[in-house]
């Protein structure tokens, strides 16, 4: 018999809690169904993770060496490195969002998933955090010794996590977080001291100091994007191509106040293909107009790569906590560092080893301990996340008013008999 209430479909599952799951017939087959579309999924999901980990380390870790390769060659080309990527990005990202009407001839933006007020906050942290980051090189900062600093990033994470999340961890998970904070500070001290004078080594002291200063700031504002990314994902839903996209857009107006900067860089990197033409022939089998595009393909190589490990890290965000994001970017900075010091012949010394092994050997015991528990949240927070502890509510209030409605139905039937 029909109980007269709509029957679910077998992709949904009924959200009144007085209503219990009763056996079937087909439930054996319907097992082996859901069996067979829970293995599909699950190996599809680690194809999409598979396919995110390789784009996130190739990317990154080819991002950071033409990085280097340009800092090299003018420290001061930060600025333009920046806007250079947040427009590139924003071009190749510009046609997904556009839709056309057939009542004008110009594009118009889609409708957007996420109000624009919480990509302009992502936007304040992420323009500020870059600029920072690509200034720190200007200061004397190794790059080796701010790969291992940014390493920090887990730590941020979590007492972020701890402060406005509330979320709790063990004691296991805090000592693998003080073992990379020490690990920082160790490496980030270990910068050798200068040969030159003791005014000049004041003044570079002094120089260094700053750079740290601007990487501490820019690790701070980096978890607090990780959190932003979190919160808004959570909300809204995964459209991770939507913020990749805002955000890059919505930062572009701030580098009007840094047009000298940013001509500055392009000057150089003209000076620098007027340099390696006038060396082609000394290299053979190099044609001299190909050694000029040297600097500007170098240039291209990290914008493309930027773009790569933009989607890939906003990806992951996406999909999993801002501190598991972190661990897995902890883990390419390692990788980083090996290339960097292998390639460019950094500076490498005991200190700088022993505080980048506490680094690792810290976010590794934190992935063997697990993550932190889920939040504690109030029900306006959760409520305020998602829809379901409200929509819980609602669905428990609707069940305790039927059951009170069918009470008093038998009562009135009962003393109707009597």
């Amino acid at each position: 018999m029909s109980s007269g209430k709509p029957e679910h479909s077998r992709g949904h599952r009924s959200t009144d809690p007085a209503s219990p799951t009763l056996p079937s017939i087909n439930a054996p087959r319907s097992g082996q169904h859901a069996d067979g579309r829970t293995s599909k999924a699950v190996a599809g999901s680690l194809v999409d993770f598979t396919l995110i980990l390789s784009l996130l380390f190739g990317g990154c870790c080819a991002n950071v060496w033409s990085f280097e390769h340009l800092m090299k060659s003018d420290p001061q080309m930060g600025t333009t490195l920046t806007f250079s990527q947040m427009s590139f990005i924003t071009l190749i990202s510009l046609p997904s969002f556009l839709s056309w009407d057939s009542h004008s001839f110009l594009p118009r933006l889609q409708r957007r998933h996420v109000p624009i007020r919480r990509w302009l906050w992502q936007v304040l942290v992420l323009t500020v955090s870059s600029l920072l980051n690509n200034w720190a090189f200007a200061f004397h900062v190794p790059l080796t010794v701010q790969i291992v600093f940014r390493s920090a990033g887990l730590a941020v994470s979590m007492m972020l996590g701890y402060v406005y999340l509330k979320r709790k961890y063990s004691y296991p998970q805090i000592t693998a977080v003080t073992v990379v904070s020490l690990g920082v500070i160790l490496a980030t001290l270990s910068r050798p001291a200068s040969s030159s004078s003791s005014s000049a080594s004041t003044v570079d002291l002094s120089t260094y100091t700053i750079g740290v200063l601007m990487m501490t700031v820019s690790l701070l504002l980096s978890g607090i994007l990780g959190m932003l990314q979190e919160l808004t994902y959570t909300t809204y839903g995964p459209y991770w191509k939507e913020g990749v996209f805002y955000t890059h857009l919505l930062s572009l107006p701030v580098f009007v106040f840094l047009i000298p900067d940013v001509k500055h860089g392009f000057q150089s990197l003209s000076s620098q293909s007027a340099l390696s033409k006038a060396a082609a022939p000394s290299i053979s089998g190099v044609p001299p107009w190909l050694a000029s595009l040297a600097p500007y393909l170098m240039l291209a190589a990290n914008l493309v790569t930027q773009l790569i490990c933009v989607s890939a890290v906003n990806q992951l965000t996406s999909r999993v906590s801002s501190v598991s994001t972190n661990l897995v970017l902890t883990a390419r900075k390692a990788l980083s560092l090996c290339l960097s010091v292998w390639w460019f012949g950094n500076g490498w010394n005991a200190q700088l080893g022993l505080g980048a092994s506490m680094v690792f050997a810290g976010s590794l015991l934190y992935t063997l301990v697990g993550s932190g528990s889920p939040p504690r949240t109030s029900s306006t927070e959760t409520t305020r996340l998602d829809g379901s502890s409200r929509k819980g509510r609602k669905s428990s209030n609707t069940a305790k008013a039927r059951t009170k409605a069918r009470g008093k139905k038998a009562a009135s039937s009962k003393s109707k008999t009597e």
